[in-house]
């Protein structure tokens, strides 16, 4: 399982992005940095998130793959309505410095940069 940080990238709201503002995902990756969708569905339960929002309380939920391929975070269990869609997540490579897109509860697709993977 791997750790994964997530910080928000330069915006117009934070021209210099900001690591107080993101998501660590708990996800088995492959030796080439793409998610393992098979061990994914080995683990489910150990494939967390932790979103942190500047000085707002942090989110805990899960890394969740819904019908028509879309993966996403999930706050509560059975309920779509609080999920964030993770754009192409199982073709993207967690490698620091890479990017990937989120729409989170707001319905703003914002541009995360992987900071770190452990």
């Amino acid at each position: 399982m791997n750790a994964i940080r997530l910080e928000l990238a330069r915006s117009k709201e934070f021209p210099e992005g900001s690591a107080s503002h993101g998501y660590v995902l708990q996800a088995p990756l492959t030796g080439d940095g793409h998610l393992d969708v098979e061990a994914w569905r080995r683990e489910r339960e150990l494939c967390t998130v932790r979103r942190f929002w500047g000085d707002q309380e942090d989110e805990r939920g899960l890394l969740v793959h819904a019908a028509g391929r879309r993966w996403a975070f999930s706050y509560v269990p059975g309920d779509d309505a609080d999920d964030e869609p993770i754009f192409r997540l199982d073709s993207h490579v967690f490698r620091p410095g890479e990017y990937l897109s989120i729409t989170e509860h707001d319905g703003i697709e914002r541009t995360f940069k992987v900071a770190s993977v452990t």
